[in-house]
């Protein structure tokens, strides 16, 4: 009777096994399908794009640059394997790129040059995110590149020569026209593969997510957030693009007062701050007063954005009577920044610090600046690390006084 029993036993532990074996094949089989399937998808969301696709290794040399859908081949691209990303995508400023490189920063909108098949210069930008591998550890970027230069075909481009690089001199040329067709591009090419990764993501969250451990559903909700940010990102660069094409309605304004309102909106927003702001009373200026409030809005908020880790935080608004033109100035004591990346800091997407230390859009200085050049003046900054920043702005010849 016993080893009735125990053979019993045996062959129910022997059933169990072969049952946990047999399920866990056929978990393992329908996530590996759901891996093909999304494979799958995002390869035919790649296929939809009409910009360049590059990735390289941890070493920065290039693996893959991949034709815009419907592009031929390019004899160059092949030749380019192995290549150095500085030496293929030349940019003014070698040093900084190979910088944020080696910091594995965000490539955002990067100024880059090639020549090409004819040897005519052809700019493009530049974008790319790096990558992790299993571990967490650094695997390489993956990125596009997208054609500004009217060609006959993006597949004639060939490397650029080092004597023949075009630094990118910050200077916003579209027209009123070019900037219609921006937006518009914006809001529908951009936005529909944004619904699509972000509708196969929750599904695959929702349907699938049970069978996932916490890194699997960890990455899809890091997958859901970033669609979430770019969504916002479309929304930033739509409301740039309107900022060429609104019309300027000039009447005093007293930025003082405009100030003093944005202030007090930043304190109520994080009431838990001690914030010191000082603001030199009766700034007037005649200028468009909506526009002119998206400038302090966005040179106030960041200063009390970079000064969220200090202890004694403090800002300053006012006018620079050292300087020539007496500009006016918003300074800080927050995290500064390195000036040998100056050049970036007021381009679309260009962003100095992590999204996860000061997050945003990278928008706002853009914004600033074209505001400022459609009021007749110009911005610009100064900063060390560690040791806050100031931010200079002009408004053209058009009287700038104290009243009173």
């Amino acid at each position: 009777m016993i080893h009735t029993l125990a053979g019993w036993v045996a062959l129910l532990a022997v059933a169990a096994g072969v049952a946990g074996i047999v399920w866990l094949w056929l978990r393992q089989r329908r996530i590996g399908a759901e891996a093909r399937d999304t494979r799958v998808a995002a390869q035919g969301l790649a296929d939809l794009l009409d910009v360049w696709q590059w990735r390289s290794s941890a070493d920065h040399r290039l693996t893959q640059l991949r034709p815009p859908q419907g592009a031929p081949p390019a004899a160059w691209a092949t030749q380019a394997s192995n290549a150095a990303v500085w030496t293929l995508f030349r940019v003014a400023d070698e040093a900084a790129l190979r910088a944020c490189l080696d910091a594995h920063a965000p490539l955002v909108d990067l100024s880059v040059s090639f020549r090409s098949g004819d040897g005519v210069i052809a700019n493009a930008r530049l974008r790319g995110t790096a990558l992790s591998d299993a571990q967490g550890r650094f695997a390489g970027y993956l990125g596009t590149l997208r054609v500004l230069d009217a060609q006959p075909a993006p597949a004639l481009l060939t490397p650029t020569a080092p004597d023949s690089v075009l630094p990118y001199n910050g200077h916003d040329n579209g027209s009123d026209s070019e900037s219609e067709s921006f937006s518009y591009t914006v809001s529908h090419d951009l936005r529909a593969p944004i619904r699509v990764v972000e509708g196969f993501t929750k599904i695959l969250k929702e349907d699938y997510g049970r069978l996932l451990d916490r890194i699997g559903n960890d990455h899809l909700d890091r997958v859901l957030g970033a669609a979430a940010r770019m969504n916002s990102m479309i929304d930033a660069l739509l409301a740039l693009s309107q900022l060429s094409t609104q019309p300027l309605a000039r009447q005093p304004v007293n930025l003082s007062q405009l100030a003093g309102y944005i202030a007090d909106d930043l304190r109520r927003q994080s009431p838990d701050r001690q914030v010191k702001i000082h603001i030199e009373p009766d700034l007037q200026v005649q200028g468009d007063p909506t526009l002119l409030r998206v400038v302090l809005e966005n040179l106030l908020g960041n200063a009390w954005k970079y000064t969220s880790k200090c202890r004694d935080a403090q800002i300053w608004f006012g006018r620079d009577l050292q300087q020539s033109g007496r500009p006016f100035i918003v300074r800080d004591n927050g995290a500064g920044f390195d000036m040998r990346f100056a050049d970036r800091l007021f381009g679309v997407f260009q962003r100095l610090h992590s999204a996860n230390d000061f997050p945003g859009t990278g928008i706002g200085l853009a914004s600033v600046r074209r505001i400022v050049r459609r009021h007749g003046g110009e911005v610009w900054a100064e900063s060390e690390v560690d040791r806050g920043a100031s931010f200079y702005f002009s408004l053209g010849t058009q009287p700038s006084l104290r009243s009173g």
